[in-house]
This record gives structure tokens, C-alpha cells and sequence, in this order.
């Protein structure tokens, strides 16, 4: 049976009943017109990754305080059931900034928004890349259906009316971003129509001129004289240096299956690392009161470890860190009756939206993309229509003595990741993943432990109550009190027993617990196709 395909269960009180099927192509994201933009490519002949840059495209306009062309792209894929590849597309900071201005205008912590938390956006190179390198179709084609959301409007759906109003103050700072997003005032309606004609031009523009438009011609101009102007140090340059990483992704075992994940400085080392750890206890009941103790202690392990050891521009242990003999030593370090405080390094020395997308070929792709935090710096780079992130602003410490202290010219690390994993001949069979910062590498640790050591199905896994271990790797956050936060859906002797072992518990109403996962498996033996869809937000999945 391939993982993925397992059994359903009504013990979760399931909002949807059934998983999708199908045979051809099949395209799970966060939001209906996501969907709907890929599908359109679907049923044109377009394979998973014209597919997934057509969904990932629209997203950029119908989920803005998610994603954008200014934002970053993480993803892992095969094609036509090959060896993994993991592409990491993210940007650094400006060259002509320093540590003394950062801490000149935030203080202990860097500047959370603004024109001095951005950094160079690479989703637009990631996603010229994935069409280049393996798609059939051009990016004007692909980009059709986004371009006619923008420049024709879309009705805003409930989360992204709210977003609108809880993020007003912020939007309202930068005349170009209040200027499309505040156009029916602070607080619209859902249903209202949002339209986005500057982003419609960029994306036509894109589609005859390519991506070096976006780093060294007209758009990259008009971007940087824009961000100049509310003060950014951005020059052409920094833009002109932008390259995106291509790389073998980071892979551990698990219970004989492969499991592959984004490379530094992506967290997936983190996810995989917690695996590792999780692969010495017997978890196959996932919601019990055990499981989650040892799943929520070996995610603290793995959490110091990234925040003592990693980021760019340092010999990253990555090796050591995913050594089976390492993982043992951590886990001996867990007492299976209670929860630790203090957590740091084992070494000796030494917002957010996901999409995924399969084939008929067997082609398989996983991935996020982010603008960082809601809006993201809260600043649209002028008449370009481009959301501008505040990874820089959120990602990096100017603590001197962190790995990931902000120097300029240098990345961030980042929290987005995504996975795929492979049976156990080798082939690849599941892609999934979730946007929610910290919370990402934990609820995908999670739904492996439900496909695999429970057996769920892909919906079932995707639905199965969900909890957070807080505080993460923000380093705005790393100083407070470990929480455990449940969804309200988890047995209450559960959660009486976890209180009882030390752990602060935080309960969260029954589908409250974050996220929005979405994983698709492929039995590669018949081609069947097998999908599910997070209930907790307003996407869905379809397949043909």
C-alpha cells in the first residue's frame, strides 16, 4: 500500500469526507481561485510544474498577504519519478546596509517591517527555473490565469477580507500598498473586488521580456528607485547579483522510507533532524499522550540545535546533525515523563501559503512561497504591484554571538520548508507540506508520523487534531516559556496527562491549531492519484 493511501478515520470528526482521486493531474492549495488557475493549465495539457507555477502565480495576487513576486520560493520535486532536486530561492540583504544601522532603527531586535526588513525577492528566478528546467509551457502562458485576476479583480474571500482589516495600520504606512489594498477603506467585506492592475502589467511585462526584467532591466529599476525612496539602501546591484540555490535536498530514513526536505537556509534540516529522533519510540498512536510528548521533546532538540549551529556564511553541520548516532544520543537525553525547560545545542563542538502538484508523467512538485509576515514589509515597490517581504526584518538576530546575526549581503534563514517522500524502493510517492512559520516543520513531522507510523490517509493525516510547541526559531520569540498548544479536538485526559508530565498546556478551539497542509501521494505502480486539503482555511483540491 503506498503511504498516503492508508486508512481513513472518523475518530477526528472529519470536515471532509473523502480524499480526491485521479489519474492525470491533481492540485492541492490554499485557496479556490489557487486552484481553479491550475487547473485551467491542467486542462490544457500543462504538466505538474506549469501547473504549480500557474497556482503559485495566482496565489501572488489572491493571497497577497501570503505571498508575491517580492517574496521567496522553497520547493523539492522529481521529475517523472527521478531523483529529487530542492531549489531554494531566497534573497539577502542590501550590501550598502549594516549591523549598526539595523540596530540604529529596532533596537535589541531588527526592524519587523519597513524598507530595512526587506530582502531580495527570488521567487520570480524559482519560478522562471521550474518552467525552464522542466516545464512545457511558457511563463505567459501559465501566467494567464493570474494576470486575468488582477486585472480584472477577484472577489476577496472571508481570510483575505480580515487580513486586509487586521494588517490596515500597516498597509496605510506606504502609499502604493494602501493605495490597491485600502481602495474600500480598512475593513472590506468579503466579496468585495480587489483589483491589482500594476500587478497585472508586471506579470504581462515578465511574460515578453523574462525574469531579467525583474533583476536588471525595467521592472528591477523601478522597484529599486521605489524602495530608495522610503528609504531603503537597496541598489540595482544587489538585485543584479540575485541567484537562486540548486541542490540535492537533505534526506534522512525513516522507518525504511526516504524523506527529503529544502536545504539551508530553509528549516527542513530541523523537521528531519526531529524525525531522526522520533525514529527511536513507538508513535503509532499519534494523538496519545506519549506520542505527542516525545514528538514535542525531540522538535525542542532539533530547534536548539538550528539555533545554535546554522546560518549562512558558517560551516553548517549538516552531516552531524542528521547522523543516526546523533539522533540517538538526543534522544536518551528525553525523559519520557517529563518535559525539559532548558534546551540547547548537542553538538560537541562546533505568512506563508503551500502548494502541491502530480502528474501522470509522475512528475511530483512541493512548494511554499512567503512574503514572510502578513504583507510583508507592508510596502508595494511602487507602480510594479510587487508585495515586498520582511524576511530580512523577521529571519534575522543582531544578537553578535548568533550564527544568524544580520550582516549585510547576507540571507536569512528562513522558516519555510517542504518535503517529499520516497517508499521503500526509492521511488518518490508523497509531496505535502504547510505554511505557519515555527509551526511548519513540527505539523509536518506530524503528518509523516500519521501516513507512515498510523497509516492514515492523506485527508486523514491532514485533519488529524493538530498541536505547536512555541516558542520556535523567530528570534523575536526564542526567549519565552515553552507552551504546548492543542487543538481542542485532543482527548482532555490527553491533554490533563501532558499537564501532568510539565508541559504548559494551551488549548485552541477545535480547528484552530494553524496551518494549511496539503499533501498529494501517487501510487506509482498504477498512477492513481490521491490528494487531501487542509479544513482549516478555504482551499480545496481537485484532480482529473
Amino acid at each position: 500500500m503506498t503511504i498516503g493511501f492508508g486508512t481513513s478515520t472518523d475518530a477526528f470528526a472529519r470536515r471532509r469526507a473523502f480524499p480526491m482521486y485521479g489519474e492525470r493531474a491533481m492540485l492541492a492549495a490554499a485557496h479556490p481561485f489557487v486552484v481553479d488557475a491550475g487547473m485551467q493549465i491542467a486542462h490544457q495539457g500543462g504538466n505538474a510544474f506549469d501547473i504549480a507555477v500557474a497556482a503559485g502565480l495566482a496565489a501572488a495576487v489572491v493571497m497577497p498577504e501570503m505571498c508575491g513576486l517580492g517574496g521567496d520560493l522553497f520547493a523539492v520535486y522529481s521529475v517523472a519519478g527521478n531523483a529529487p532536486a530542492a531549489l531554494q530561492a531566497s534573497g539577502r540583504a542590501p550590501r550598502g546596509a549594516s549591523y549598526d544601522l539595523m540596530k540604529e532603527m529596532g533596537g535589541d531586535h531588527m526592524p519587523f517591517d519597513g524598507p530595512h526588513s526587506i530582502a531580495v525577492p527570488g521567487m520570480v528566478d524559482g519560478y522562471f527555473h521550474l518552467l525552464e528546467s522542466h516545464g512545457s509551457m511558457s511563463f505567459a502562458q501559465v501566467a494567464a490565469p493570474a494576470i486575468d485576476l488582477a486585472r480584472n479583480g477577484y472577489a476577496l474571500q472571508p481570510k483575505g477580507a480580515d487580513a486586509i482589516a487586521i494588517n490596515a495600520e500597516l498597509l496605510a504606512k506606504d502609499e502604493a500598498a494602501a493605495a490597491i489594498f485600502l481602495a474600500h477603506g480598512p475593513n472590506p467585506a468579503p466579496g468585495t473586488r480587489l483589483v491589482q492592475s500594476d500587478l497585472a502589467d508586471t506579470l504581462e511585462q515578465l511574460g515578453t521580456e523574462g525574469k531579467a526584467s525583474f533583476y536588471s532591466g525595467d521592472i528591477a529599476n523601478r522597484m529599486v528607485a521605489y524602495l530608495q525612496s522610503v528609504g531603503s539602501k537597496y541598489e540595482l546591484a544587489d538585485f543584479e547579483a540575485y541567484e537562486s540555490d540548486f541542490s540535492a535536498p537533505y534526506s534522512v530514513t525513516y522507518r525504511g522510507h526516504t524523506v527529503y526536505q529544502t536545504a539551508i537556509p530553509s528549516q527542513g534540516i530541523i523537521m528531519l533532524e526531529a524525525l531522526n529522533i522520533v525514529e527511536n519510540a513507538s508513535v503509532s498512536e499519534p494523538q496519545s499522550a506519549d506520542a505527542i510528548h516525545i514528538i514535542a521533546e525531540a522538535k525542542k532538540l532539533a530547534y536548539a540545535d538550528r539555533i545554535t549551529y546554522l546560518g549562512d556564511g558558517k560551516t553548517n553541520p549538516v552531516d552531524a546533525l542528521l547522523h543516526k548516532s546523533y539522533a540517538a544520543r538526543r534522544f536518551g537525553t528525553i525523559d519520557p515523563l517529563h518535559a525539559t525547560e532548558t534546551v540547547g545545542g548537542g553538538l560537541s563542538d562546533g505568512d506563508t501559503t503551500y502548494l502541491c502538484a502530480a502528474d501522470h508523467h509522475g512528475n511530483l512538485v512541493s512548494l511554499i512561497q512567503s512574503v514572510s509576515t502578513a504583507f510583508g514589509a507592508g510596502i508595494v515597490a511602487g507602480d510594479t504591484g510587487v508585495v515586498m517581504n520582511n524576511r530580512s526584518g523577521r529571519g534575522f538576530s543582531l544578537d553578535p554571538a548568533h550564527p544568524n546575526v544580520y550582516a549585510p549581503g547576507k540571507k536569512s534563514m528562513h522558516t519555510m520548508n517542504t518535503y517529499l517522500i520516497a517508499d521503500r524502493q526509492g521511488r518518490p510517492v508523497v509531496v505535502g507540506g504547510t505554511p505557519g512559520g515555527d509551526g511548519q516543520p513540527q505539523w509536518n513531522l506530524q503528518a509523516i508520523v500519521g501516513m507512515i507510523d498510523a497509516g492514515f490517509d492523506v485527508q486523514a493525516t491532514i485533519e488529524q487534531p493538530r498541536w505547536t510547541s512555541w516558542p520556535g526559531t523567530d528570534p523575536s520569540g526564542t526567549h519565552n516559556p515553552f507552551e504546548l498548544r492543542l487543538e481542542s479536538r485532543i482527548e482532555t485526559a490527553v491533554a490533563d496527562e501532558l499537564r501532568n508530565r510539565g508541559h504548559r498546556v494551551v488549548m485552541q478551539s477545535a480547528w484552530g491549531g494553524g496551518g494549511a497542509m496539503q499533501i498529494i501521494a501517487r501510487d506509482p505502480d498504477t498512477g492513481l492519484i490521491i490528494g487531501g486539503s487542509d479544513a482549516r482555511v478555504e482551499g480545496t483540491v481537485l484532480g482529473r
